[in-house]
């Protein structure tokens, strides 16, 4: 992890040190967190923290400074409610100023104040000329109210712009790794199938995709699986 203590941490040489890191990153998990590392030096918060949205599913907790975040995560998940879910589903920043006397999510408020969390900003991570696409949502934190300036959001937003492109990138060459580990697995399966029952290609990789559907299990398991045990799955 690059060290971003710096006389003015939100200089653009900052910025551009970041953004070399992220870029450098080889992973969506060492990219968010340079990413909250960064948010705790340059930003007025005591905590922050990343969720990226997922398919059809639950945000996932991607990183957190401290675990008061994965609690104030949680509440919100559990119950779909909150900042974190209105930024998520709007790709609209959300600006909490004090979670004693703030009425939107009074039972989270509630709760999050129990947890010494008095101001919360809520930064949705975007891709796109117009944020089409949300990758996620960047969370900072303060036990002090009203803690985040204009300043603050705005050097936020730069920030959440960096993070924007750097996962999603993250996230396109993992998925472009995955998909080539799983190439390999069918081909290794494929040559299995084809030297135990003298079969050609298409006809080893319709043997391999007709126990994909009638398992209803992923092709790329089935052939793991294969290469594993030698046996197809039941």
């Amino acid at each position: 992890m690059a060290d971003f203590e710096v006389a003015a941490p939100t200089s653009a040489d900052a910025f551009a040190r970041l953004a070399i890191e992220l870029h450098d990153a080889p992973s969506v998990e060492e990219t968010v967190d340079a990413v909250v590392q960064f948010a705790l030096q340059a930003l007025n918060c005591m905590y922050a923290g990343v969720t990226l949205s997922t398919r059809g599913q639950q945000p996932e907790v991607a990183a957190v400074t401290d675990p008061v975040v994965s609690d104030v995560y949680g509440l919100q998940i559990s119950s779909n409610s909150g900042p974190l879910i209105t930024a998520l589903r709007d790709r609209a920043t959300v600006l909490i100023r004090d979670t004693h006397t703030d009425d939107r999510w009074p039972i989270w408020a509630e709760k999050v104040a129990r947890l010494g969390v008095r101001s919360v900003l809520d930064v949705p991570l975007t891709t796109g000329e117009t944020g089409r696409a949300t990758v996620g949502v960047m969370g900072l934190y303060s036990a002090e109210p009203d803690a985040f300036s204009e300043d603050d959001e705005a050097i936020a937003h730069i920030l959440a712009r960096h993070a924007s492109v750097a996962v999603a990138s993250a996230r396109h060459e993992e998925t472009m790794s995955q998909a080539v580990d799983a190439r390999k697995l069918v081909g290794q399966a494929m040559g299995i199938l084809m030297e135990r029952f003298d079969v050609d290609g298409d006809r080893a990789f319709a043997i391999l995709k007709r126990y994909s559907q009638d398992t209803n299990t992923k092709l790329r398991d089935v052939a793991q699986q294969l290469i594993d045990t030698r046996k197809l799955p039941h």
